[in-house]
């Protein structure tokens, strides 16, 4: 299973859920409960487009010849968008309830509603489909399962809030798995430079000291500590291990951890519900 593919599933799922709950719980409080359905119809169309979209990334990309300049340029990608909802959930998170409420206060009609419910859905849809498909061009199987996975795990988790009633301190969540996803984040911009710098080799580019190997551990390919083994690939996943890299990776790989996680935390940092309190996981209710 690819664990990168879990954590980004997770994630997006989880958030997905929590806008659907949002706005049940904002139509059950005005007296709309019949207006529920087509929030659900709007869900279920997002996550239709959302798997047909998929499908088409697959069939693209089976069709390439030079599938180091796509995965590079899918990587890279992926890191952007990655980035940008990693820093608007910290920076504009917490007024999420109240900008959505708004909305759908003004989602009168069923198609409105349903039309609003579909895009803030397929957003995570679509978010989640740019960031698996590196992970689809180096491990589809695994991929596929950790989707599976990711999106088995926020939705038990999800009904666990908003079903059953369970307490968790939905910043302190995002908080944390936001500081594990800069990880991730940085080690899919650190394996897209190393494709471009294949592809830039091979396309004959003298890339000078950037293609110069930076460091070699010397692990053979079939260790389990290998990038590719069974313990070393979790490590790539999750912290961008690799047994070599050359320097232009390092620059970039580390370059944006530290920034990242400068941000995140400088974020956070400025509010006040990450310190130890009392948690209440219906307030995103």
């Amino acid at each position: 299973m690819s664990v990168g593919a879990f954590l980004i599933t997770f994630r997006e799922v989880f958030e997905a859920a929590i806008i659907v709950a949002i706005i049940i719980a904002y139509l059950r409080r005005t007296g709309r409960e019949k207006q529920v359905k087509d929030v659900w119809i709007g869900a279920a169309l997002s996550v239709g487009v959302s798997l047909l979209l998929g499908v088409g990334v697959l069939k693209f990309y089976g069709g390439l010849e030079e599938t180091e300049l796509f995965e590079g340029v899918a990587s890279y990608l992926a890191v952007i968008v990655l980035t940008s909802m990693i820093y608007w959930m910290a920076t504009k998170g917490r007024d999420i309830k109240a900008e959505i409420e708004s909305k759908v206060s003004t989602a009168i009609a069923p198609l409105a509603l349903i039309s609003f419910t579909f895009i803030v859905v397929f957003r995570e849809g679509l978010e989640t489909v740019l960031f698996l498909t590196p992970f689809m061009t180096q491990d589809l199987s695994g991929t596929l399962v950790g989707l599976v996975a990711g999106l088995v795990g926020a939705s038990i988790l999800a009904y666990l809030i908003y079903g059953v009633g369970m307490r968790i301190n939905l910043r302190r969540f995002f908080y944390y798995s936001s500081i594990l996803l800069v990880f991730v984040a940085a080690g899919l911009a650190g394996y897209g430079t190393h494709e471009l710098i294949e592809w830039g080799e091979e396309e004959g580019l003298s890339l000078g000291a950037l293609g110069a190997t930076a460091y070699d551990l010397g692990i053979p390919s079939d260790s389990v500590w290998h990038h590719n083994g069974a313990i070393g690939s979790v490590f790539a996943v999750l912290f961008g291990y690799s047994t070599s890299m050359e320097w232009g990776r390092v620059l970039v790989q580390f370059g944006y951890l530290l920034l990242g996680l400068y941000l995140v935390l400088r974020a956070y940092g400025k509010e006040p519900s990450v310190r130890p309190k009392k948690a209440n996981a219906r307030s995103a209710s």
